[in-house]
């Protein structure tokens, strides 16, 4: 697995390529890129930027780099900013290009795993802006066991459509409006210029707010990193003071490995949960927790469903968007709401230096006329929204979002579909009608290969007006944005002959969110003969990084990581 925890120091990693006459040709390099004499007795920290022009979310990240490198500096360390990579999501939904969605966390954690510890670098701050290199930033971090602290670019301002909020899943939904004649093409186009204005994350309660959220409570992030504008002053001050957190996280030997505990996990879950955030998190806390060498399982979301509300009336299930919750005050008063009731962890540590209770000690509680944070005695849901569902159909288990909105039970007939195209097609040529449950398969892990996220159908559901009158269950996985009756993540996946690779069409499929069961409902002695039969697909890709990814990669219900099987 990655590495032992190491003892921290000053230098640590640096003095191997800053000091003795052997190591004049490294300082040579490095006084090529700004280095002087001064700078070899520092702490040499990386910025690792996920900046680039491919998407909204990241654009903004190189400035918030610089004011990073620009703490680390002030602070007394010699910052050293160096990039990787980001995808867009919202650009490739729906598209072959979505497979390398997931398979980019991966190359992300890589990537920074290999600058960091190839350069010596004694520790880093990690920026990430989009909802997989959050997740693929912290899992280097706990690889790399140096000291570091995770920075959030921060959420995008919603768009304005005749007066309400939009974004990236209103345009999505409006395709399906389109198909279905209640919008015109003027409308349309209306909407798809005025959603995204500029810089930053999707704006509701989507998977990068979500994961945010989630690396806050995890106490990787200082407080309130995760409820902030992409283009703020707050958000430069957050960039600022992380660079010189990890020099206080150097002096004070404080290692995320030390911060990444079961119980800093769970108070991740709970946040989560009380946040109604993304089914993505179920994947990504998982592979986080795996890479920490932290024994997190499926379960463990259940057992914390059942005591945490959802308090949050964010979208996509609710109303709100992420910037209001900036504006009553983010993150640390909902926290402290949670650890007042008794469901967070306080004793767990932090990069600030301080425990969790230590940080909300002095925290303000919402202002009293917000709507936004709900109180324990109005919940918007009086337990967990992430349900974990087992039965013939995911013995391994599958993951719903079960916001209060679409009922507790579906049961319906079977259209089956072998690739998200095929289903969204059939959407919005009215091939879907209500009583259908939508199956899409061969999307998981290794089939897709890279479990492609479902927006483009459930945001076509929705738009159809379809979303109170059928199911979507798949192998690949949901948006942050994806609502309706949906449930992902299905393990085993079709591609290893798991039962939903035997789905006939007009078979009765029945889901069950009280009971946390899903099941096809056709006799073993059927299911044993379509078994017989059935032959594994021949891979989709024989060579590069997704056939890579598609032999390596675990299944999702133990987060998708490519190192398991490495792990001797």
């Amino acid at each position: 697995m990655a590495a032992k925890k190491i003892p921290s120091a000053d230098r640590l990693h640096s003095k191997q390529i800053s000091e003795s006459p052997e190591r004049a040709p490294s300082r040579s390099m490095l006084r090529a890129v700004g280095f002087s004499d001064a700078d070899f007795k520092k702490n040499m920290i990386g910025i690792a930027s996920t900046w680039s022009m491919v998407t909204p979310c990241n654009m903004h990240i190189d400035a918030l780099a610089q004011e990073a490198e620009l703490g680390v500096n002030k602070a007394g360390g010699k910052g050293i900013i160096f990039n990787t990579i980001t995808i867009s999501d919202g650009i490739s939904m729906g598209t072959e290009g979505m497979k390398y969605s997931l398979v980019s966390r991966e190359v992300i954690a890589d990537s920074i795993e290999t600058v960091v510890a190839c350069e010596n670098l004694d520790g880093f701050v990690a920026i990430g802006g989009c909802d997989k290199n959050m997740p693929g930033c912290v899992m280097a971090m706990a690889r790399l066991n140096r000291p570091s602290v995770f920075v959030y670019g921060g959420t995008i301002l919603p768009g304005n459509y005749k007066g309400e909020p939009v974004d990236i899943v209103s345009v999505f939904e409006a395709v399906g409006e389109h198909a279905n004649g209640r919008m015109t093409a003027k409308q349309l186009k209306e909407i798809e210029t005025c959603a995204i204005p500029g810089a930053g994350s999707c704006g509701g309660m989507y998977t990068a707010n979500t994961m945010a959220s989630a690396i806050e409570a995890l106490g990787l992030s200082l407080p309130n990193s995760s409820a902030q504008a992409a283009i703020s002053k707050d958000k430069a001050k957050d960039c600022r003071e992380a660079g010189a957190a990890v020099l206080t996280c150097i002096k004070k030997n404080i290692l995320p490995r030390d911060i990444m505990t079961k119980k800093a996990f769970e108070n991740a879950i709970t946040v989560v949960t009380a946040l109604g955030g993304s089914t993505n998190a179920v994947l990504h806390l998982l592979a986080m927790a795996y890479t920490a060498g932290v024994k997190l399982k499926l379960d463990d979301f259940t057992r914390i469903g059942k005591k945490v509300p959802v308090l949050a009336d964010l979208k996509p299930s609710g109303a709100y968007v992420m910037n209001e919750l900036v504006k009553i005050g983010g993150l640390p008063p909902l926290m402290k709401m949670l650890l007042d009731k008794g469901l967070l962890h306080g004793d767990c540590m932090t990069v600030t230096g301080n425990t969790i209770a230590q940080n909300l000690k002095d925290v303000k509680p919402y202002p009293k006329d917000q709507k936004v944070i709900r109180s324990f005695d109005n919940p918007k849901k009086p337990d967990g929204h992430l349900v974990v569902l087992y039965g013939n159909l995911a013995k391994e288990g599958a993951v719903a979002k079960i916001s209060g909105n679409e009922g507790l039970s579906f049961t319906g007939k079977a259209k089956v579909f072998n690739s998200e195209e095929d289903a969204l097609k059939a959407i919005l040529d009215g091939t879907i009608k209500k009583g259908h449950v939508i199956v899409i398969r061969y999307e998981g892990p290794k089939g897709g290969p890279g479990m492609r996220e479902m927006l483009a159908p459930t945001a076509a559901v929705m738009g159809k007006g379809l979303g109170q009158d059928v199911a979507l269950i798949t192998d690949g996985r949901f948006s942050g944005g994806s609502h309706g009756f949906v449930v992902g993540h299905i393990t085993p996946e079709a591609q290893d002959g798991g039962l939903i690779a035997l789905i006939k069409n007009g078979d009765e499929i029945t889901i069950n969110a009280k009971k946390r069961t899903m099941k096809l409902n056709v006799p073993n002695k059927e299911i044993k003969k379509r078994k017989a039969k059935w032959k594994a697909p021949k891979p989709r890709y024989t060579a590069g990084v997704l056939a890579k990814y598609a032999k390596l990669v675990s299944s999702a219900s133990e987060g998708a990581v490519t190192d398991k099987y490495l792990d001797l």
